[in-house]
């Protein structure tokens, strides 16, 4: 098994199916090609099959496909690096598996083959700086969850999404009856006869639609596998929006992670802290400490002379005035 890993789901559902025929298959294909690796998914509408190539994987196919060649100088060159012949790779069949076809010089064939186990297998036919470049494209079915994420959840959306832009045309038809029907009443009329309409009823027109429509679409498989520009641009759309949610829950994730690694580093930044600026602080305190103490102090002296003129204030009753005399007088002689 060849098999690997290949581009991640969400890049590859980002892809659009394009419409091909290989080999007189029509085929939806979905196609990624990065530096070294490819990951490739086609569909009949009854089966899905998918192949997926890491650069590990391309090397050895490349050793096995070209080491039955008899061509010595061949198998000299291809035992080089996958990115040597990796971009011809890409550049011949990207066309092939994009609705494009062949390429305009018609260099490059490619056959598809039905396989009994149930896989498919393409090969590839190319030329590479003038000698035979050949490939083969070993397909096997999907497994279910891919088959679901990248072809049926996107059709449902895109149904469910048609369904209701039908059901808004048809309210807006009737709007549009009645108001064709006002200017009747009010005099209008049509001045050509065969723009004339009958007034739109949403069930008979269903049931006329669904038996003149269904068996075109039920006998075209071709066209019903088509996907066209509209189709392609309404898939993109379904696609893009149904991947906001998930990029909203991976960036809610992320964001707590990156909140909580500050409080995690936060006890990293005292050890960090020289002699010098502990020396300072403690400076800075008995200043401050200092500073305090002289306050206070200077608050105790105002106490005191509250106190003071408190006391003043009440010895100068008239009632004590006749004995406070003499003493003012007596404390004046001794200072004389």
């Amino acid at each position: 098994m060849m098999e690997v890993s290949g581009a991640p789901a969400v890049v590859l559902l980002q892809r659009p199916w394009l419409p091909v025929s290989i080999s007189g298959c029509q085929l939806l294909a979905k196609i990624w090609f990065g530096d070294s690796a490819y990951h490739i998914l086609l569909t009949d509408m009854i089966c899905v099959w998918e192949e997926r190539m890491d650069s590990a994987a391309i090397q050895r196919r490349a050793q096995k496909l070209f080491a039955v060649s008899s061509n010595q100088e061949l198998n000299r060159r291809l035992r080089a690096p996958v990115k040597a012949f990796f971009s011809h790779l890409c550049e011949v069949v990207q066309p092939c598996l994009s609705g494009s076809g062949e390429r305009a010089d018609g260099e490059a064939l490619i056959s598809l083959t039905r396989q009994d186990d149930g896989n498919i297998s393409m090969k590839l036919k190319s030329e590479l700086a003038g000698l035979p470049f050949y490939w083969e494209f070993h397909c096997t079915p999907a497994p279910v969850t891919l088959v679901c994420l990248q072809l049926v959840r996107p059709l449902l959306a895109m149904s469910h999404l048609l369904q209701r832009q039908v059901e808004q045309l048809g309210g807006l038809l009737v709007r549009k009856d009645a108001e064709i029907q006002d200017y009747r009443e009010n005099g209008a009329t049509l001045s050509r006869e065969r723009l004339q309409t009958d007034v739109f009823e949403e069930e008979t027109y269903r049931e006329d639609f669904m038996a003149k429509a269904l068996p075109l679409v039920c006998s075209e498989q071709q066209d019903a596998l088509g996907f066209d520009a509209d189709l392609q641009q309404l898939y993109a759309s379904v696609v893009a929006h149904g991947n906001a949610p998930a990029r909203k829950r991976k960036l809610s994730e992320e964001r707590p992670a990156e909140e909580d690694r500050p409080a995690a580093e936060e006890p990293d930044l005292t050890p960090s802290l020289g002699v010098g600026s502990v020396s300072s602080e403690t400076a800075e305190r008995d200043r401050k400490q200092s500073h305090n103490g002289q306050t206070d102090a200077a608050r105790a002296k105002m106490a005191d002379r509250a106190a003071v003129q408190q006391s003043l204030s009440v010895t100068s009753d008239p009632a004590e005035r006749p004995s406070s005399k003499p003493k003012k007088k007596k404390v004046v002689g001794l200072f004389r």
